[in-house]
């Protein structure tokens, strides 16, 4: 099973390009054309209106740079931030996987977490001479 270690970058890859694509799409209407009521949104919950450039941002800006693998691990952990609040304050209250459940922002959230513990692989933009956050063993 050793030619499964040898796909792990594959599937970060994969990992960062299918949630980078959700968190665009996302954030997308909410960045270029409907702010104004995503703001009403997120102030109807009981949070800070000026909290909706974080959640705009997280999702559009944070898709571009975890798709590219620039600064993976930082807006990884933004998300798993944002999925969190999502979960609490709008989805809980429909169960798991009852209309507007929390299964899909859990589901986020967990690739999210993932991809905060592995970084993003050795295939993106990232800094440094390692990738994906690995260092360097005393046998490696």
């Amino acid at each position: 099973m050793d030619f499964l270690n040898r796909l792990q970058p594959l599937a970060l890859l994969m990992m960062r390009l299918v949630v980078g694509a959700i968190l665009i799409a996302h954030g997308y209407h909410k960045v270029w054309g409907g702010f104004h009521h995503h703001m009403e949104f997120v102030e109807s919950l009981g949070i800070p209106g000026r909290m909706a450039y974080l959640s705009a941002g997280t999702e559009f800006f944070g898709g571009i740079a975890i798709v590219l693998g620039l600064l993976t691990r930082f807006f990884s952990f933004a998300m798993v931030i944002e999925m969190g609040v999502a979960i609490w304050k709008v989805h809980f209250k429909n169960g798991l996987t009852g209309n507007g459940g929390f299964e899909f922002p859990l589901a986020l959230a967990t690739i999210g977490f993932t991809l905060l513990c592995f970084g993003g692989g050795p295939w993106g933009l990232t800094f440094g001479k390692r990738a994906g956050g690995a260092r360097k063993t005393k046998n490696g």
